[in-house]
């Protein structure tokens, strides 16, 4: 697709009308070109999802769209694939699933893994999982606030968050995590694995608290529940190479980020890229996102730096 071509494509983003909003990614949907992608250069590529808290039945229609178009594997086949030097004898248009934060809803998606059958995996923060402890984003007035606090340097974005009656450790009459319990009841069809502590933005901390956050997430979550805990979500996608040195030294095997874009057997498994999608997306929003349209379409617009198809890079030109 020509850059001026591309220019006339509005974007959507979540300041838009929602019926605009829809109308566009029905429209990208029904183009023919996320089936391309998905043919031609996701069918060899593993494809990485990252949701948070989405209602079930929202999860429920994602997930039966998925199901139809790609095959669905777990993180830990991924993990062994690669580790064997098959990724290729994986199905084709392989893709999985993950959830970071472990929010207390995610345990209303039960029945459905139960009944569908889908391998998921969820991230947790083992500072707030099972207990009252709060995500510290909840105690924001606004996104542009909660924007603002992930540009923070760590001690100022807790001392400003303190100003809103946030404390890491302070337990609240609501619970927002998903409790002990819930987790047990999970096991069968979840992949738990780590997610930090509390969630800080791990570049704008200190070397000790990096650390302490990396490390000791691991062993919090393999000591507390018996995980055999290898692979690590950054929180909100932000790292830098003491983070991936951090992630290597505490004994990790991989680590995923926001980095937009599809893997393979020579993806950094320290630097897995995923495809975010919100809550809330519609199912055409979703295939368009999923196969990398929105991403390439983002590039082509100069608002992404590039999308990772495989092992090649596409830069913003």
């Amino acid at each position: 697709m020509a850059n001026a071509q591309v220019s006339a494509v509005a974007i959507p983003n979540a300041s838009m009308p929602g019926l605009l909003r829809d109308s566009i990614f029905i429209l990208l949907r029904y183009s023919g070109i996320p089936f391309l992608l998905r043919e031609l250069m996701q069918r060899r590529k593993i494809t990485i999802l990252v949701y948070h808290a989405p209602p079930g039945v929202r999860a429920r229609n994602h997930f039966l769209a998925l199901r139809a178009r790609y095959h669905i594997i777990g993180l830990a086949d991924y993990l062994r694939a690669r580790a064997e030097g098959t990724v290729r004898r994986l199905p084709p248009k392989s893709l999985i699933i993950t959830f970071d934060d472990g929010h207390r809803s995610n345990f209303e998606l039960r029945q459905l893994l139960e009944e569908l059958r889908v391998p998921i995996t969820i991230f947790l923060c083992s500072g707030i999982a099972s207990t009252h402890h709060h995500y510290w984003w909840f105690h924001t007035c606004k996104a542009s606030e909660s924007a603002a606090c992930k540009r923070m340097p760590d001690a100022e974005r807790l001392a400003f968050l303190s100003s809103r009656g946030y404390q890491a450790e302070r337990d609240y009459p609501d619970r927002q995590a998903l409790s002990g319990n819930e987790i047990d009841a999970l096991r069968p069809w979840v992949d738990f694995q780590a997610h930090t502590i509390t969630h800080p933005i791990l570049p704008a901390c200190s070397d000790e608290k990096a650390e302490h956050e990396i490390r000791d997430c691991k062993a919090e979550l393999e000591r507390q529940y018996g995980f055999k805990i290898q692979a690590l979500a950054f929180p909100n996608g932000d790292y830098t190479e003491r983070e991936i040195n951090l992630a290597r030294n505490a004994g990790y095997s991989c680590a995923l980020t926001l980095d937009c874009g599809f893997n393979d057997q020579n993806t950094d498994p320290l630097r897995l890229r995923r495809i975010p999608l919100p809550d809330y997306a519609s199912v055409s929003e979703l295939l368009v996102k999923t196969s990398g349209l929105w991403g390439f379409l983002r590039v082509l617009r100069g608002t992404q730096s590039r999308f990772h198809f495989g092992v090649e890079k596409l830069r913003a030109r």
